[in-house]
């Protein structure tokens, strides 16, 4: 992974293969952003000249670059867009997708310097994690050379590096960033190389080097508790599903969270086959459970005074002569019966399970994450995910702390009409398809019929962004891209804080 170092050195006199710095649009034609100053000195004057001579025009996304003059030791300026410019300061996702620009327009490169508006912690944090994350290379199964390496070390110019803010500011970046690129590498490995048995052995590993507990219930175990939503979809693969509970204590926390993922290595639909077109990336199925793997153990290394409890509900879902049918019935772990009408809505199935476990233990909060519906895709787009919850203060309270944390999301009711589609089985307790209308909706009725009375639950629908198909923009990569792992932590935080408005 990239390195990342402070520096309170000047932009002019640092040593680098290149010298980030921004720029944006004025009322006049572009101007240079704060940190640039050094910058546009040993241009005498004239940087914004030459720039915009280049075609810069300071929009977001834009990167220039030009050789640097004689007063500088690097041998490059990068200028990037920040957009419109204001005496305010730059947003902080702003500054995020900047630094991501920056990090990704210079792979290859040995050092380089982002001489970012970087005056705040906030400010401090959002440069060095866009630049992490925008570093960001999944190069395992390219050979003979032909995946050139991320920069090699980032430094960030700030004059606040010897406060104490800024380096808790670093230190949550460095976290946070690294987690966020564990998730992403499992979103993008292959899924012949991940399967639930390997996925959980990454668990266990990742376990015992941050002194986090996991447990593990394999086949047996799921046969013998009683965990039918879970066998049900794994019983036409021949890698058995698993059940994973990674958790954190703390021993001053006062409240206890519970994240479940979504863990389907691959989903071919099952005997639902999935035609042509959309079964390509189905390895991403498991985003959910790879966004809750690493927010907790981000919990963990930033030592949150908060009990958190991630639980990975894995599975293979695929086509067999052992496979579920649709117009079987399975008795999930609590004892209610679900007809399956749909082998296809398996997401659903073994989050169920996971809920009912979860609820056991009574945490205070259970945020359920997943890859659930395209019909969330067709509402809400292919960035933004959608929060659903049986709580109307918790479902705003995530939709807040996502924006916080630089993720979009919107708020999405549970309409108690669409219930009815799901229960109408005139032979199980519900079935797991409702109304073809409202689609993400119904599935997240389905997931509230699993939650114990008495517990606050969110539903978080990730299947837009969650995989990237796109050109790479900002941090964001072509691939995984570990949606809702920032809003998960801050929401971490923000309870460890005693903050739940």
């Amino acid at each position: 992974m990239t390195a990342l170092s402070v520096s309170t050195s000047s932009a002019a006199s640092l040593r680098a293969d290149a010298l980030v710095i921004g720029v944006a649009k004025g009322p006049k034609g572009i101007v240079l952003a704060p940190g640039a100053d050094a910058v546009g000195e040993a241009f005498e004057g004239k940087l914004t000249e030459v720039l915009t001579t280049l075609g810069a025009t300071g929009a977001e996304g834009e990167a220039v670059k030009v050789p640097s003059p004689a007063g500088l030791k690097a041998a490059l300026v990068l200028a990037v867009g920040l957009g419109e410019a204001t005496d305010g300061g730059y947003g902080l996702e702003t500054l995020r997708r900047a630094a991501g620009v920056a990090a990704r327009t210079l792979t290859g490169s040995k050092k380089a310097a982002l001489a970012l508006p970087a005056e705040s912690a906030d400010e401090v944090e959002a440069v060095a994690l866009g630049g992490l994350l925008g570093s960001y290379s999944f190069g395992t199964y390219k050979g003979n050379g032909s995946a050139k390496e991320p920069v090699g070390e980032l430094v960030l110019l700030t004059a606040r590096k010897g406060s104490k803010d800024a380096k808790a500011a670093v230190e949550r970046a460095l976290v946070v960033g690294e987690e966020m690129n564990r998730a992403r590498d499992l979103v993008n490995t292959a899924p012949n190389d991940l399967n639930p048995k390997g996925f959980a052995a990454i668990a266990q590993a990742a376990g015992k080097e941050h002194g986090l507990k996991v447990e593990v219930l394999d086949e047996k175990a799921l046969l013998k508790g009683g965990f039918g939503g879970l066998l049900g979809v794994g019983n036409g693969s021949a890698n058995p599903p698993r059940l994973v509970k990674v958790a954190y204590t703390h021993p001053k926390a006062k409240a206890s969270l519970a994240f479940i993922g979504k863990g389907i290595t691959y989903d071919s639909g099952g005997i639902s086959l999935k035609p042509a077109g959309h079964n390509e990336t189905m390895k991403c199925d498991m985003a959910g459970a790879a966004a809750v793997f690493a927010a907790v153990v981000s919990a963990k290394r930033l030592g949150l005074a908060v009990n958190v409890t991630a639980w990975l509900a894995l599975a293979e879902n695929m086509p067999s002569g052992t496979a579920t049918r649709p117009g079987d019935v399975l008795r999930m772990y609590g004892g209610k019966t679900v007809e399956v009408l749909n082998t296809d809505a398996e997401g659903r199935l073994v989050l169920a399970d996971a809920i009912v476990r979860a609820g056991e233990e009574r945490p205070d909060v259970i945020v359920d994450v997943a890859t659930l519906t395209g019909a969330m895709m067709l509402a809400l787009g292919s960035r933004t995910f959608g929060v659903m919850a049986n709580n109307d203060e918790l479902r705003e309270t995530l939709h807040t702390v996502a924006g916080e944390a630089g993720e979009q999301s919107w708020p999405m009711p549970l309409p108690a009409e669409l219930r009815k589609g799901m229960t109408e089985s005139t032979i199980a307790d519900l079935a797991n398809m409702g109304e073809r209308m409202g689609g993400g909706l119904v599935a997240g009725l389905f997931l509230k019929e699993f939650v114990a009375e008495g517990i606050d639950w969110a539903h978080l629908d990730i299947a837009g962004p969650a995989f990237h198909e796109g050109a790479p923009f900002g941090y964001t990569p072509k691939g995984g891209t570990a949606s809702a792992v920032r809003t998960l932590v801050r929401f971490a935080e923000r309870t460890a804080a005693g903050d739940k408005a």
